[in-house]
């Protein structure tokens, strides 16, 4: 095999019929069904969610979710931020309440916490993507009122003891299943276990609609405040079904923050609902595969699943084991010499997962664990929809990467 080319070269990867690792972030044909749904809302011009008397696309959406997930209520809003926040607000935190998170989690959920005029507490985050439940146990003090766990790129923290410690002190648990539509745990769907799950239809997650979130829970008084914060102004709320007196307490009494969605997204959002489990099936297919390759390798490894998770995953995560700083270094320049999209967390410019980029919050507490993980943690995207061929090129790079910095002289036949 050829040496390395220069860095100024950047080779790209084909992946045949001239498409390139830079794919992955491509998302799957809007279905059919949906392009006509928007031609008739176009034609109408009836975008905004209140303006018919019942049976809107937004509203459509939300019964569809809520009977897929198996809970009461579900609210469309313009994103899993917004969902996130109106959860905190919905379970009534007084300002400044200090609510727990996981330290491996996208920028938007302490800043949920932010806007919710919350506290962050930031818990550790080992190895195996998931909370450190002695930390995470150790700052459930008194003065915490919630808990918003992440199930971060899809990996569930072991929510049996999560669900016990803050049960134990009668503290709601909140879902942040962005990455985690269609995963199991126990059986039963994530975003279902906490008191509020909140979900993502942003391009990259299973579900496309370009932005948007879902909102879900089964208690009433909850999903009412949520509704009317959401921006159901005067008696819009009356087109929610299911709800009634829970409403009348709360109306005039709540802030409008205006988080709607409109029927369009909700329009190409519902034909893909039929999708999940074909989407979830092919998705688990890919990472097995391409875990079952990585893990071949002494360098690299793969998280595995918790015993009682059935997971959902459309991306990778692995670890580069006993790597150097400059081998962690040498292996994200290899990987992009090569056309690869892999990056390692901790070592990407500004990534909004790496938590010591929150300055927004202030002093930042030292984090050592999560930070010898991030340092040391790649991520790729692996979507449904990509071929085996597709699926051995992205490891074959990986692969090479590692075996091009560990064992260079094997590597390039020196």
């Amino acid at each position: 095999p050829p040496r390395p080319q220069p860095a100024t070269e950047k080779p790209k990867v084909s992946f045949g019929k001239g498409e390139t690792m830079g794919s992955v972030y491509q998302a799957e044909p809007i279905p059919a069904e949906a392009r006509d749904a928007i031609d008739a809302l176009l034609a109408s011009g009836d975008l905004f969610r209140y303006t018919a008397p019942a049976d809107a696309p937004v509203a459509r959406l939300e019964a569809a979710f809520a009977d897929f997930m198996g809970v009461p209520y579900a609210l469309a809003v313009s994103s899993c931020s917004a969902a996130l926040f109106l959860s905190l607000k919905a379970v009534g935190l007084a300002p400044g309440t200090r609510v727990v998170i996981p330290a491996f989690t996208f920028a938007a959920v302490p800043s949920a916490v932010v806007h919710a005029g919350c506290t962050p507490v930031l818990v550790e985050v080992g190895d195996s993507l998931r909370l450190n439940l002695a930390d995470f146990e150790a700052k459930l003090t008194p003065d915490v009122g919630a808990v918003l766990i992440s199930h971060m790129r899809g990996h569930t923290s072991d929510m049996d003891a999560i669900m016990a410690l803050a049960g134990a002190r009668g503290i709601p648990v909140i879902e942040d299943a962005a990455h985690s539509l269609g995963t199991e745990w126990h059986g039963r769907k994530i975003g279902t276990i906490g008191k509020v799950g909140a979900f993502s239809f942003q391009s990259y997650k299973l579900v496309n609609g370009g932005e948007g979130g879902m909102l879900i829970t089964d208690d009433p008084d909850i999903i009412a405040r949520a509704v009317i914060m959401s921006g159901a102004y005067e008696h819009n709320w009356k087109k929610h079904p299911l709800l009634g007196a829970d409403f009348d307490r709360w109306q005039n009494r709540l802030p409008l923050y205006n988080l709607r969605m409109n029927n369009l997204s909700a329009a190409v959002i519902l034909p893909q609902l039929a999708e999940i489990p074909r989407r979830v099936r092919d998705g688990r297919a890919n990472h097995d595969y391409v875990a079952a390759r990585l893990n071949a390798s002494p360098w690299l490894a793969v998280p595995p699943p918790l015993a009682p998770e059935t997971r959902a995953p459309d991306s990778i995560q692995f670890r580069l084991v006993d790597f150097t700083d400059a081998e962690a270094e040498a292996f994200a320049a290899e990987c992009a010499r090569m056309g690869g999209e892999v990056s390692v967390f901790g070592r990407s410019a500004d990534n909004a997962r790496a938590f010591w980029n929150w300055r927004f919050l202030g002093d930042l507490p030292e984090l050592p664990q999560t930070r010898a993980m991030l340092m040391r943690t790649c991520d790729a995207r692996l979507p449904a929809r990509l071929p085996r061929a597709e699926l051995d090129r992205i490891a074959g790079v990986c692969l090479a990467a590692a075996e091009a910095v560990k064992a260079p002289a094997r590597a390039y036949g020196t």
